[in-house]
């Protein structure tokens, strides 16, 4: 019964679905709410503002939760998050952007 802040999915109509796991049960949530945004950082604003419960990554919100702008919630059906993926394209030639990062993660590594 709470007002949630939905994540519309960039370059997409879809809104993105809520992801939960707990004792390797998974559960998906189609949430409802007044707002919807494409950016997390007008999520994270709203939330900041009281405008409803937002789905962010812990990275993202820590500091906020630290200083109780924030509050966790529903915590125990959160588990670990296993990390940023990156993929090669499909295509023989990666475009010009995916090279360039490419190429400074190569250097750095």
């Amino acid at each position: 019964a709470h007002s949630c802040i939905n994540l519309r999915l960039p370059g997409s109509q879809a809104i993105y679905v809520w992801e939960f796991e707990r004792d390797g049960k998974e559960l998906r949530v189609k949430v409802e709410g007044q707002f919807v945004f494409n950016d997390v950082d007008l999520i994270m604003t709203a939330a900041l503002a009281g405008h409803g419960i937002a789905f962010l990554l812990e990275d993202h919100v820590n500091s906020h939760v630290a200083q109780g702008r924030l509050v966790r919630v529903l915590e125990d059906w959160c588990e670990p998050f296993d990390g940023y993926y990156l993929y090669y394209p499909s295509r023989r030639q990666p475009s010009p952007a995916f090279s360039l990062l490419l190429n400074a993660l190569r250097h750095r590594g």
